[in-house]
């Protein structure tokens, strides 16, 4: 019988409550409400892109601003990608992928390699999109690499419309993700790794 890969997290403190559930192996179902518009749009390309199935439910202080509930879905989520990437057994482990959107192009790689590691470099020429605060995205991936144990290379190689750099960011994360997580059928049984063991985040 083929086990499930999927993680579920409640993330509840003073300030939100979020509820995530991934299972990788989907088809890209999503049901994002965090109630920020803009986000649950790029979780939606999350899920579409990467395939896979994606629950995400928030109640936040939103009326301050979205930096908290933007933040808490980030660590949830990540939570969630840790807990149902489990021990790591059988993962192609590295992922890569070069996203176009009219005339932004991203690329993102990405290992799962239970050691965090963000590098950020997109130049985002606005400080909004629609309410959203753009320096959010930044902090959005910076908690679901905190909390997943990815290795994450962000570059923008082209790009001057906010949305589609953005967008773009998604896309090629939701693809580079795909990748690395789908399991490699010359080693399923194997840890990919030389030293036999990957870390898990909150280990």
């Amino acid at each position: 019988m083929k086990k499930t890969r999927e993680g579920e997290i409640r993330r509840k403190t003073k300030e939100t409550d979020v509820f995530v559930k991934i299972e990788f192996d989907g088809s890209g179902k999503c049901s994002a409400n965090t109630g920020i518009g803009f986000l649950d749009h790029m979780i939606q390309q999350l899920s579409s892109h990467g395939l896979f199935d994606i629950e995400v439910r928030a109640n936040g202080d939103t009326h301050i601003d979205d930096h908290h509930t933007n933040e808490d879905v980030g660590i949830a989520i990540g939570q969630a990608f840790s807990k149902a990437l489990g021990d790591r057994v059988g993962i192609k482990r590295f992922g890569h992928f070069l996203a176009p959107l009219d005339e932004a192009l991203i690329q993102v790689v990405v290992d799962c390699s239970g050691r965090p590691h963000l590098s950020f470099n997109l130049d985002i020429p606005s400080q909004k999109v629609g309410t959203y605060d753009t320096e959010l995205v930044r902090e959005f991936f910076g908690a679901v690499v905190s909390n997943s144990g990815l290795t994450l290379h962000i570059r923008q190689l082209a790009g001057n419309n906010t949305h589609h750099i953005i967008e773009a960011t998604f896309k090629s994360f939701a693809r580079a993700l795909r990748m690395a997580t789908e399991i490699d059928p010359r080693r399923s049984s194997q840890i990919p790794s030389s030293k036999g063991v990957l870390e898990q985040a909150g280990q």
